[in-house]
């Protein structure tokens, strides 16, 4: 039975340890310098990202350094000491774009494996040759490419490991090589700072060069995010990926989103992984709890289906919708108490959303009742109130006191409640 690696976002070390809990068998993060997610490095320090691997070392799990962005000449002796301070923490592997740092990395810490990002754009064993012959492990394959192009990758280069993305946000570029941030706001995408302009609302006009006139053309029903890409989701599809019998590594992407989105997109893909190897594959359960985080609107992408062969990777109507779940609290690493997100009231019933391997306990005291119904865990407070003993009649968003659970559960779980519920 061949191993699979599930690999999930860590934008900072709370969020790497969600992920965690939730089932990630691996994460990935980085320090801001040279990393595609500057806003999420920011996170880490280098004091603090040492003290990530150690914690995820401690639990059987591995952490891949992001180093895939695409230095200028002027940084290269910065980027040389990155790579040794980086080296010096035992990372299970550099992820790297350019080939020139693929040949620095190598240089300077051969003891690092290199896997090769998504943005060097390998869509054929002929590319992914040349790389495997400069010592890179494993190649993270461009979003365009194909399941039987992967096939074809593997059947040259068998021994040569191969990385999909399954979950999270489509660049509306080819493989994130996108200029419109730059030209708009002077955030270099390919360096990590995209403001995401291809997300924004745009209005289209017609210029008549000889007469001078500008048309305004009128916003159809559709809307005018033109170049908002939906989110890729792969969940209904794992199957078909795994029974390909190539593919070692499930990706999600992700490290500016919430916590929320880590814990369920992890448990929801661990599970999809799980129910393979157990027979009981079941499409439309994990579908539906993706679709509990905020999305886009989901494509499967081009994993299964060329690009000519469909058109709905667009979502032109809304750069982003609620998912059908609203986070309510998210409970304390240690589990005794939570904090708010939203609205917490007394006397209401919020599904309780644990980590992969916890176990829910009912109970039924002077602070609440957490019980079991049909399947899922709830939880119900008749006394919001702080450790120190003072209460409340609700908890808004941005309260920072700390509210106590009638027992301890387990860290990092999430109070939700369905929209409809709260209508």
């Amino acid at each position: 039975m061949k191993d699979i690696e599930l690999l999930s976002p860590a934008g900072n070390f709370e969020k790497l340890k969600i992920a965690l809990a939730y089932g990630a068998d691996a994460v990935y993060a980085g320090v801001s310098h040279f990393s595609l997610r500057i806003r999420s490095g920011k996170e880490f320090t280098y004091e603090s990202f040492e003290e990530a691997i150690k914690y995820t070392h401690e639990r059987g799990k591995h952490l891949h350094a992001t180093i895939n962005g695409f230095p200028f000449n002027a940084q290269i002796p910065l980027l040389e000491k990155h790579i040794e301070r980086v080296a010096a923490m035992n990372p299970d592997a550099f992820i790297v774009a350019a080939p020139g740092v693929i040949k620095l990395a190598r240089k300077i810490a051969p003891h690092i494996p290199i896997h090769l990002s998504t943005q060097a754009n390998v869509l054929n064993y002929l590319d992914a040759e040349v790389y495997a012959d400069m010592g890179v492990k494993r190649i993270i394959a461009a979003r365009e490419v194909s399941l039987k192009d992967l096939e074809q990758i593997k059947k040259h280069l068998p021994h040569l490991e191969l990385e999909v993305f399954v979950h999270g946000s489509m660049c509306f570029a080819y493989s994130g090589r996108c200029l419109i941030s730059s030209v708009q706001s002077g955030r270099v995408s390919n360096r990590g700072s995209c403001a995401n302009d291809c997300r924004f609302p745009y209005t289209l006009y017609a210029h008549n060069e000889e007469s001078g006139t500008l048309f305004r053309i009128e916003e159809s029903e559709e809307g005018t995010h033109i170049m908002n890409a939906k989110d890729l989701n792969l969940s209904a599809h794992v199957k078909e990926i795994l029974d390909s019998g190539v593919i070692d590594s499930l990706k999600i992407e992700g490290r500016t989103k919430s916590p929320y989105y880590v814990g369920i997109t992890t448990k929801t893909y661990r599970q999809a992984i799980e129910d393979y190897f157990a027979n009981q594959f079941v499409a439309e359960k994990y579908m539906k709890e993706l679709d509990s985080t905020k999305n886009r609107g989901f494509s499967d992408g081009y994993l299964v289906n060329r690009p000519y062969e469909k058109n709905d990777t667009q979502n032109l109507a809304h750069s982003i919708s609620e998912g059908t779940h609203q986070v309510v609290a998210q409970v304390s690493e240690d589990g005794t108490n939570c904090l708010c997100k939203d609205v917490l009231k007394l006397h209401v019933s919020y599904e309780l959303v644990m980590p992969s391997s916890a176990v829910g306990v009912c109970v039924d005291n002077e602070i609440g009742t957490i019980f079991e119904e049909h399947g899922a865990w709830k939880i119900l407070f008749k006394k919001l109130q702080t450790a120190n003993g003072k209460q409340f009649d609700e908890i808004h968003s941005g309260n920072i006191h700390a509210i106590m659970l009638p027992i301890p559960v387990a860290g990092f779980s999430f109070l939700r409640l369905q929209l409809k519920d709260q209508e």
